[in-house]
């Protein structure tokens, strides 16, 4: 048996939290939450190629707290299994042999169930190393789940134990922190998201959103691109001073964004009628939508250059005017989790390893709370950027 965090389906939970989350957020954490401290039984590694780890740190996603407070949209209903546990970026310990990593290693773990993972003949995008796409996520001998942390079978971080797959794990470098290998995971997408923006050198690249997903998108854009000018859009000061700490050239304030683009790129900016949104003729040539909320993606689109590269980082929300997409010809791009082979040959974990290894990442981990207090966890992991924190975990072994 083991103690664990899990999801549950609650389709009276899931409609309080959508309806008034949003205005009373501390609900999400209490009466709205379809989630619940409880002892289960441990999954099992049955199956050739799988191991069980204990997990060490396990972070607090977007993802996840869109899970919980209602904002993901029920297109997911169908490739999760409930009740499961969450919690897909980990740094952990095996507890047994598996295959040529020996017990005792400490590993990060891309979480995506693919062809490989389930047993299955792999996929077109398996084959080529697109395996974040794979098309295999809800069959083979693993319940359906996108990924681990949101399937049945493997249980995920927010408890003692998860089982996954030889495929899905790489091992901690000796000498680096576990708050430091903790965020291998993120840095893998922001790995993705920056190699897939297919940034030309010298190009001006606009980052909205400065928590997480934006920080090391703008890290990832300045180590792995030959990038000019970026420019980050930062609420908060603590998120400022990270975004240059990470490589930004400018960062503006939400309410700066057409004003500074306008000025760095001599593009022109209209104001249509009856207090429709503004717009750009030029600006940046690539943007980076790192929130994923309906003003964020509105203003990528609108202060990206005629021809220009959308890249949509964050999971969208609803409601986004497309206009600018039609009329500027724009490319927009999504970028979920991270690809065995990206762009430059190499697995997103192998290149994040290293990020992860040499780039300003003390105090990235800025909260750490055992299992008994994720009420106290997610109401920080939301309030995250305005207190000055970029990453909440929970520290498992202290459950």
């Amino acid at each position: 048996m083991m103690l664990a965090l899990e999801m549950y389906r609650s389709p009276a939970k899931f409609l309080a939290a959508k309806a008034v989350g949003g205005r009373i957020p501390g609900i999400l954490t209490g009466p709205a939450a379809p989630l619940r401290l409880v002892t289960i039984n441990e999954p099992k590694a049955e199956r050739p190629g799988w191991a069980r780890i204990r997990p060490i740190l396990s972070g607090i996603c977007g993802s996840d707290l869109g899970m919980v407070t209602g904002s993901t949209k029920l297109y997911f209903s169908a490739v999760v299994s409930m009740p499961f546990v969450p919690g897909h970026e980990i740094v952990g310990e095996l507890l047994d042999d598996c295959e040529d990593l020996p017990k005792g290693t400490r590993v990060v773990m891309d979480s995506v169930l693919t062809c490989e993972a389930r047993g299955v003949e792999l996929c077109e995008n398996c084959v080529t190393g697109n395996t974040n796409r794979c098309d295999r996520i809800t069959v083979g001998h693993v319940a359906p789940g996108l990924q681990t942390g949101f399937c049945q079978d493997t249980g995920g971080g927010w408890g003692n134990l998860l089982v996954a797959h030889r495929s899905q794990l790489y091992a901690v470098p000796d000498g680096m922190s576990d708050e430091r290998a903790v965020l291998v995971e993120p840095l893998s997408g922001a790995v993705h998201a920056a190699l897939r923006a297919k940034v030309q050198p010298g190009q001006s690249v606009l980052v909205s959103g400065a928590g997480a997903v934006g920080l090391f998108a703008t890290l990832a854009l300045r180590e792995l691109t030959q990038a000019g000018r970026i420019t980050v859009v930062a609420k908060h000061p603590k998120q400022r001073e990270l975004a240059r700490a990470f490589g930004a050239s400018d960062v503006v304030a939400p309410d700066e964004v057409f004003r500074g683009v306008r000025r760095s790129t001599g593009a022109f900016r209209l104001k249509p009628d009856f207090g429709a949104g503004e717009f750009l003729l030029g600006g940046v040539d690539v943007a980076v939508d790192a929130v994923g909320s309906k003003d964020s993606i509105d203003t990528v689109l609108r202060v990206t250059k005629a021809g220009g590269r959308v890249v949509l980082s964050g999971m969208p929300a609803s409601g986004a005017d497309l206009s600018p997409v039609w009329f500027r010809e724009l490319e927009v791009t999504g970028t979920y989790a991270s690809a065995r082979e990206e762009p430059n040959g190499r697995p997103a974990f192998e290149t994040a390893l290293e990020l992860a290894g040499r780039a300003p990442l003390d105090g990235i981990v800025g909260a750490r709370y055992p299992l008994y207090r994720w009420r106290e966890a997610l109401d920080h992991a939301h309030s995250a950027g305005r207190l000055g924190t970029v990453k909440v975990a929970f520290d498992v072994r202290a459950s």
